[in-house]
Formats: structure tokens, C-alpha cells, sequence
């Protein structure tokens, strides 16, 4: 079988498979049926291997059995084999949100939330500030922080990263309004888009000429992004200072004027 080591490398990565299976794999694809015997010699695998190879392929859905003497296998089509990893993906990732949705239904995680709020050294928010790194990370704890708003938002990014996220903006924005909470959004960039922006989100966007990417909660804290790198070289930074936030959001609501 003339494979480059190149191509049975990425394969065994894009499947998640070991190389033996991968090579017997692939001899089952060109050979459209083998023996193991067929298999062995097309592969280049050790004939004592090749049997547990084979089988162990079967029972993945790699291949099946074909009916009938001699024994011998059929590899199956690598679309097939692409939706069935696709769909095992997609529900051990619902089995694990399921069961992620569960734990603060626990004693155990009622204990950590004492823990975190009635420690012998509990954190005090005013006193915390904090790095964040990647674009998960970030995202994750800015949902957080905007979920805990009382009053007022001020939201400050481009129009292009801002439409780029428009459904998870829409329906933050939908959130803060329907809680009776004051949003401001200023965009810099293309003014065709930000008027696309604001008839989507149904409120009145005031553009910026000022590049900049930060979140003001209540003008009691504050989180701007520090890089605009790729979504794992994201750096933010939070801070719980009613005075910066405070100053901060002063200063941008004079420039806007």
C-alpha cells in the first residue's frame, strides 16, 4: 500500500486512532474487501496483529463483517464514519452539560459556594482585580459580570467584532432592556454596518472614532481588552474599582459629545 507516512499521520490524528489501525484502515479502503490475511499483506501490520486490529476497527464502526467463508471485512466510507464521530461528539458534550447542570443541585456545590462567600478569608470583590486570558475565558467571565448589572451598561468594540457576535450581543442586549437596565453602545468602524447593528438590536448606537474593546458594569467595574490577538492570545483585564470605572466612563461619555 503506497501511503505516505505524512497522510497515515494526520489520519490516525483526524480519527483518533493508533497506527496500526489506521494502516489496516486504510487497506480496507483500497482493497474494498480483505482477509485478514489480505489485509496484513496490503498493510504492512503483522499478520498475529492484524486479527485484534480488525476487530477492534469493527467494534468502533470502522469496519464490518461481511457474511459468509472466508471471513472478511469491509472498510466503511469515511463520511460515515465522520457524521457517526461528529454525532458521538455532539451528545457525550449534552451528556456532560447535563450532568455540569446538575452539580448545583448538590450539597457538594453548596458547600464551595460557603466556602467562596463565607470563607475565613472571604474575597472581597472591591479589592480584586484580574488578568484574563483567551477568548473562552474571557467571554465566560464577562457574561457573568454583565448578569450582576443593576443600572446601566456601557458597551465599546468595533462593528465588525460586534457583528461578528451579533445573535450572543442581541440577546444580552434583549436581557439588560427587558430588566430595565440603561445599555449604551458606541462602535468604531464601518458606519453602514453600525447602522445594520443598531436596527437588529432595536437601540441607538453612537459611533466611536477611538479603536478600543471594553465593558462598563453599574461605573463600578470595568473589563477592556488589552491585545486583539487570535481566541487563545485574547488578554483582558477586570477591575472592581468604582473610582477607575467611574472616571473611565466619565471621560468616554464627554468624548462622545
Amino acid at each position: 500500500m503506497l501511503v505516505k507516512q505524512e497522510l497515515i499521520n494526520k489520519i490516525k490524528d483526524y480519527f483518533d486512532l493508533n497506527i496500526y489501525e489506521t494502516k489496516v484502515w486504510l487497506a480496507l479502503l483500497s482493497k474494498g474487501i480483505a482477509s485478514a490475511g489480505e489485509v496484513a499483506e496490503i498493510s504492512g501490520v503483522p499478520r498475529s496483529r492484524t486479527y485484534d486490529v480488525l476487530e477492534s476497527l469493527e467494534k468502533a464502526g470502522f469496519a464490518i463483517i461481511k457474511l459468509g467463508k472466508p471471513v472478511k471485512y469491509i472498510g466503511v466510507k469515511p463520511k460515515m464514519i465522520l457524521e457517526k464521530l461528529k454525532n458521538n461528539v455532539r451528545k457525550k458534550a449534552e451528556d456532560k452539560i447535563q450532568s455540569l447542570g446538575k452539580i448545583k443541585e448538590t450539597e457538594e456545590f453548596s458547600v464551595l459556594e460557603g466556602l467562596y462567600k463565607e470563607g475565613v478569608n472571604p474575597v472581597k470583590r472591591e479589592e480584586v482585580s484580574a488578568a484574563l486570558k483567551g477568548r473562552s475565558n474571557i467571554s465566560g467571565y464577562l457574561k457573568d459580570i454583565l448578569r450582576e448589572a443593576k443600572k446601566e451598561v456601557i458597551i465599546c468594540t468595533s462593528a465588525q467584532d460586534f457583528f461578528s457576535k451579533l445573535s450572543i450581543f442581541k440577546q444580552t442586549i434583549d436581557a439588560l432592556k427587558s430588566a430595565n437596565i440603561k445599555v449604551l453602545v458606541s462602535l468604531s468602524g464601518d458606519q453602514e454596518m453600525i447602522k445594520r447593528i443598531s436596527t437588529k438590536v432595536g437601540i441607538k448606537i453612537k459611533p466611536i472614532s477611538v479603536k478600543a474593546k471594553f465593558f462598563i458594569i453599574d461605573k463600578k467595574e470595568i473589563l477592556f481588552y488589552i491585545t486583539e490577538g487570535d481566541e487563545r492570545e485574547e488578554v483582558a483585564i477586570w477591575l472592581n474599582s468604582e473610582f477607575f470605572s467611574r472616571a473611565f466612563s466619565d471621560l468616554f461619555e464627554q468624548a462622545l459629545e
